[in-house]
């Protein structure tokens, strides 16, 4: 493809995916949906992948839905008809398929990040912010329209309904060293610094044991959904299977080695 919208590069076991549309400050499109989930296909084929970091150029992140008539192509619908189909078949699968991937994914967000953008970006298991970023929801206050591409479902999670709901009614910028304060975000670092520091990330991230991440997250989800003696048995019933695998014997086998443990690549 002459022009991608997104570029799919490789540093030893990180998989580095960078939204490529400047221009037009890297719009939520039908372009993007697609080579996104192409990268998601390449990831889970390739075992060699260890970790993955989503980041962009340009000065925003993304500038949310592109609200061009031909945004998502091809259909003969109404707007409304439209969307609900774009959503359903594009959106969702991409956002999903991001959370279930089986490697951890770093997003460095370089600038702000509106509308549609803001679910994706916070896809990440971890997510560092350069200082002049911003979060920014219009849904509502600009458009009369809810957040998509999982925007909810992530906010509620990270903010709490309370700041999800006022973040989402005012339309009020989110800045970077707010949405570390709050903990939407990992950290918020210098602006020249990010591309290190999300780099960085990753690598340590890749070394982690190959089921780590499904585990993590599986455990997170169980809880937010569980009173304390549920998780407690979840907890319980985790541990009985994850102590039977080779990657306890190897890490404490490097404890005693005060070594660094090697956990295998995917399998």
């Amino acid at each position: 493809m002459s022009n991608p919208s997104v570029l799919y590069t490789r540093e030893g076991s990180v998989a580095i995916v960078t939204l490529n549309n400047p221009q037009r400050l890297n719009p939520m499109n039908e372009p993007l949906c697609h080579e996104l989930l192409d990268v998601l296909a390449d990831v889970n084929r390739d075992k060699t992948v260890r970790a993955l970091l989503l980041t962009a150029v340009g000065r925003l992140f993304s500038a949310g839905g592109d609200l061009n008539a031909g945004a998502f192509a091809g259909q003969r619908g109404t707007r409304g008809e439209n969307t609900l189909q774009a959503l359903r078949t594009r959106v969702a699968p991409l956002i999903a398929g991001l959370r279930e991937l089986p490697v951890p994914i770093v997003v460095g967000i370089n600038g702000g990040v509106s509308g549609g953008g803001v679910g994706l970006a916070l896809t990440g298991d971890v997510i560092l912010a350069a200082r002049s970023a911003y979060f920014y929801l219009p849904f509502i206050k600009k458009l009369g329209i809810v957040p998509d591409y999982g925007a909810t479902w992530f906010l509620e999670r990270r903010l709490g309904y309370a700041r999800a709901l006022a973040l989402t009614l005012t339309g009020e910028r989110l800045c970077a060293e707010k949405a570390e304060q709050w903990g939407l975000i990992q950290a918020c670092v210098d602006d020249e610094a990010l591309p290190d520091a999300a780099m960085k990330m990753a690598q340590q991230l890749a070394q982690l044991p190959a089921h780590g991440v499904l585990e993590a997250r599986a455990a997170f989800d169980s809880a937010h959904r569980n009173d304390l003696r549920e998780q407690l048995d979840y907890e319980a019933r985790r541990q009985g299977e994850l102590l039977e695998l080779p990657t306890l014997e190897e890490g404490v086998k490097a404890f005693f080695e005060k070594r660094t443990p090697n956990f295998p690549s995917r399998s």
